[in-house]
């Protein structure tokens, strides 16, 4: 084993930009969710971007064969876990209860992170770490709610699909992580979709949902697939390839941040005064972050590389 020096170019900020980028999903989705079922949505938005990739699959698919048996595993979990079944798994937690539990259970999603990055990664991370996660999630949380005092979670049913979905989703952060140190990140987004696309299909078809979508939502599906889809995923691996999985998932809490400027911008969407200032301690913790892990000599996450393959 070998570690990492600490002056590695870290890229934490282009992981945040690709969570950015994530971000403008709701301004996209939702009047795609008006008139589609969710899983119509993501089936067509894996359609539309792998036939946009088709140039590069070839290549992806044979970067696949050479993998080892750990990493192909790895893309099946990212791309039938990450890409498509969380999602689903998600969008099913708002139809069977409230709106507020998968949000709040969301919120694990960095724990799984550190903890899986651990195991597989053999990413250790200093108490320091705390002084930017615990903000960083409290903050997380203040944005999540208007009223961050009055949280029930009531349904289990509910509570179950949202944790697996943040299991999902952490997963593929650490996955993502392990891949690019044998794959490109190129090679990792085209087989994130590949792979995705007949998970979503047979999502579609379990759920008895159609496959038309009618073309008045075409441009819709288009900019979806395009923007948080393809581009924030494209950068999102680049970033991955030198950020540790632990300092990722923080870095992807600009998500909250960019959807809730573009709720209040262009949605109507009001924030309460402990939302704006769950907003400003995810802005600070994610950006001293950041600093912190490219100036000072001691980072407070450190990456051990092991073995792959």
């Amino acid at each position: 084993m070998t570690e990492s020096s600490p002056r590695t170019a870290d890229r934490t900020w282009l992981v945040a930009l690709a969570a950015a980028f994530w971000g403008t999903d709701g301004l996209l989705r939702k009047p795609l969710a008006d008139a589609l079922p969710a899983a119509t949505v993501v089936f067509w938005e894996h359609l539309i971007v792998v036939v946009l990739l088709i140039p590069w699959l070839p290549a992806a698919i044979n970067a696949f064969r050479r993998c080892g048996v750990r990493e192909k595993l790895a893309v099946l979990v990212i791309g039938v876990g990450s890409s498509a079944v969380a999602t689903a798994l998600f969008t099913a937690a708002f139809r069977t209860g409230d709106p507020i539990t998968p949000l709040v259970l969301q919120k694990l999603q960095p724990v799984f992170v550190v903890l899986a990055a651990l195991l597989l990664l053999g990413e250790r991370i200093r108490s320091g770490y705390l002084l930017f996660a615990l903000p960083a999630l409290a903050g997380a949380w203040l944005l999540a709610f208007k009223d961050p005092l009055q949280i029930k979670v009531s349904a289990l049913q509910t509570a179950m699909l949202a944790i697996g979905a943040a299991a999902l989703w952490a997963a593929g952060t650490v996955l993502g992580r392990y891949l690019s140190r044998t794959v490109s990140p190129r090679d990792t987004t085209v087989l994130r979709f590949a792979v995705g696309l007949p998970a979503a299909a047979i999502i579609v078809t379990v759920q008895g949902n159609p496959i038309a979508v009618g073309w008045g939502n075409a441009l819709g599906l288009v900019l979806l697939a395009l923007i948080p889809g393809l581009l924030a995923l494209s950068l999102y691996y680049i970033g991955l390839r030198a950020t540790p999985a632990a300092r990722a998932t923080l870095a992807e809490l600009a998500f909250p941040l960019t959807a809730a400027l573009i709720g209040v911008t262009a949605l109507g969407t009001k924030l309460t005064g402990t939302q704006w200032l769950g907003f400003a301690i995810v802005l600070i913790s994610v950006t001293a972050l950041g600093l912190h892990e490219r100036v000072r000599r001691n980072p407070v996450v450190i990456e051990k590389l092991v073995e792959v393959g």
